[in-house]
C-alpha cells in the first residue's frame, strides 16, 4: 500500500495561528508534534516510510519536508507550483506512483494532513477493511456516524444494501443548514464526509478519464521517470476542482466504510476546544494565560501575558502581531477577517513575524519605508543558501557566536560585535559550523523588500 498526504491548504479558519506561509498542518497546537507529523506516524503503522508521499504547495516544501526529517530520512515531497485542489493534486500524486511503485496496480490511501486521530489500532483496522474494497474495484471513502448535527461538514448518504465491510454510496451532500443536518442524523444513512479515501491506481485513473477528462489527458504531460518534479506550464493548465466534484460525485464505483476510531477534523478553534483538557469551569487555556472567573472559554497566547475576565462562550488568541477575540459560536466566520486582510494586501494574512525554516528561523523586529529589520537564528551545523538579491542591500551584525559568511568569493569569520555589507545582487550566504546557536541582526535596505527576492545557487535542502 501506498500512502497520499494532502500537505497543501491555507488553514483561514485558524487565523491568527495559521498563516498562509505556514498553515494549520505545521502547527502542533500545543501537541508534542504538528498535525502533519503526526499524520506520517499514523501512517507508518502500516505503510513503509518509503510509501508514504506528500503533496504540497511549492511554498511550503521546505517546511514540510524539514518537519518530516524528523519521521523519515529521505521524505518524498511532491511539490504544486500552484494550487489546483485536490483533483489535479491527487491525480499528479498517483500518476507519480503509478511510474516509480515495483508493484502493477497499487492501493493507495490518501488522508488530509489536518486531522487528529489518537485510536491508531482502530484506524488501521478500517482501513484494512477498506482495502478489501479497494481491491475489489471501488474508491472507498471513510465515513463519520454524525454524534450532532453539524454544518460545517459535508455528508455522504449510502445505500442500505452493504458491501462487504461497506455500504455503497448514493450522494454527496454540501454543508448543510441546522435543520437540514438534523434531518440527515435522524433519517441515520449520512455519514459526515472524513475526507479520507483509497483506491487502486487503476481504479482512479479509470472514473477520472470518465468524470474528468480534461484532467486526465492533461497527466500525459508528466514524466516522473527521471524527476520528481512538477512542472509549472503543465500544471498550469489542469483546472482548479475538488477530487469530491471531479471524481467522486460523479462516479457510481463509490463505497464507504464506517471510520470506526475516534476523528477529529482540526479546521476550527471550536475543534481544538473540543479535543482539549478543560479545567473545572470549561475553560481551555494555552500560553501564559491570567483569569478570574471566565466559564467555557479558549484563551491562547504564543508570547505575551493575556489577562481574562468573566468571560462566557469566548475565543481569545494573542500572536506577535495579531489578537482575535469573538464568540464561540462565530469562530467559523474567522475566515472572513482572513480575506479581508488578503484582499487589501495585509502581510498579516500571510506570514507570521517569526519564520520558521530549515537552517533555524528568523523574527521579523520592524519595517518601515525602505528599510526591515530581522534577528535571524542558525542552528547549529545549518546553512541559509547562496543566494543574491535583485532589490535590497543587507546589512548583518553577529550577536550571538561565531558566523561564517560567504560574500562573493570571500569566506569570513565574524566574531559576536562584528559585522558585513552585501551589496545588491551579490552572492552571499551564511553558515553556523560550530555546537552553538548563532544570531545575527540583518539590516534590508531597498525599495522592495519581499522574501519572494531570492535567487538561490546552492542548497543545502534542495530548494534551488
Amino acid at each position: 500500500m501506498y500512502s497520499l498526504i494532502l500537505a497543501g491548504g491555507s488553514g483561514s479558519r485558524l487565523w491568527p495561528l495559521s498563516r498562509e506561509l505556514y498553515p494549520k498542518q505545521l502547527l502542533n497546537l500545543n501537541m508534542e508534534q504538528s498535525l502533519l507529523q503526526s499524520t506520517f506516524q499514523r501512517l507508518a503503522c502500516f505503510t513503509p516510510s518509503e510509501n508514504i508521499i506528500s503533496i504540497t504547495n511549492a511554498k511550503h516544501v521546505s517546511n514540510v519536508k524539514y518537519q518530516l526529517q524528523d519521521m523519515c530520512k529521505k521524505p518524498i515531497v511532491l511539490a504544486e507550483p500552484i494550487g489546483k485542489n485536490t483533483a489535479p493534486a491527487i491525480a499528479v500524486a498517483t500518476k507519480y506512483i503509478k511510474t516509480v511503485s515495483k508493484e502493477n496496480d497499487p492501493v493507495i490511501l490518501v488522508v488530509p494532513s489536518d486531522h487528529l486521530i489518537k485510536n491508531l489500532a482502530a484506524f488501521k483496522t478500517t482501513v484494512m477493511r477498506g482495502e478489501k474494497l479497494a481491491k475489489e474495484g471501488y474508491i472507498v471513502t471513510f465515513g463519520i456516524q454524525p454524534s450532532y448535527p453539524e454544518t460545517g461538514y459535508g455528508y455522504i448518504n449510502v445505500e442500505n444494501e452493504k458491501l462487504l465491510d461497506g455500504f455503497k454510496v448514493k450522494q454527496f451532500v454540501e454543508k448543510p443548514d441546522a435543520v437540514t443536518a438534523q434531518k440527515y442524523i435522524d433519517e441515520g444513512s449520512y455519514y459526515w464526509n472524513s475526507g479520507i479515501f483509497m483506491f487502486k491506481v487503476s481504479t482512479f485513473l479509470n472514473e477520472l478519464q470518465n468524470t474528468n477528462k480534461e484532467i486526465f489527458d492533461n497527466l500525459n504531460n508528466f514524466d516522473f521517470s527521471k524527476s520528481i518534479e512538477i512542472p509549472y506550464v503543465q500544471f498550469n493548465k489542469m483546472p482548479s476542482i475538488s477530487v469530491d466534484y471531479a471524481v467522486m460525485e460523479k462516479s457510481n464505483k463509490i463505497a464507504l466504510v464506517k471510520l470506526e476510531s475516534d476523528w477529529n477534523d482540526l479546521g476550527s478553534r471550536q475543534a481544538i476546544y473540543d479535543v482539549s483538557e478543560k479545567d473545572s469551569n470549561g475553560n481551555v487555556f494555552v500560553g501564559n494565560i491570567l483569569d478570574e472567573g471566565s466559564k467555557n472559554s479558549f484563551a491562547y497566547s504564543s508570547s505575551k501575558l493575556v489577562s481574562t475576565i468573566g468571560l462566557e462562550d469566548t475565543v481569545v488568541v494573542e500572536t506577535e502581531d495579531a489578537i482575535l477575540v469573538c464568540k464561540t459560536d462565530n469562530t467559523q466566520d474567522v475566515k472572513l477577517i482572513y480575506e479581508r486582510l488578503k484582499k487589501i494586501n495585509d502581510d498579516t494574512h500571510k506570514v507570521h513575524k517569526t519564520v520558521y525554516r530549515p537552517w533555524g528561523f528568523y523574527t521579523v523586529i520592524s519595517s518601515g519605508n525602505g528599510y526591515l529589520t530581522k534577528k535571524i537564528h542558525v542552528n547549529p551545523h545549518q546553512k541559509l543558501s547562496l543566494q543574491s538579491h535583485n532589490h535590497r542591500a543587507e546589512h548583518w551584525v553577529v550577536a550571538l557566536g561565531v558566523a561564517t559568511v560567504r560574500k562573493g568569493d570571500e569566506t569570513l569569520t565574524l566574531q559576536v560585535g562584528q559585522s558585513v555589507d552585501i551589496a545588491v545582487g551579490e552572492k552571499h550566504s551564511l553558515q553556523n559550523l560550530s555546537d552553538n546557536d548563532v544570531e545575527i541582526i540583518e539590516l534590508q535596505q531597498g525599495s522592495i523588500l519581499l522574501e519572494e527576492d531570492i535567487i538561490r545557487y546552492e542548497d543545502m535542502y534542495g530548494r534551488v
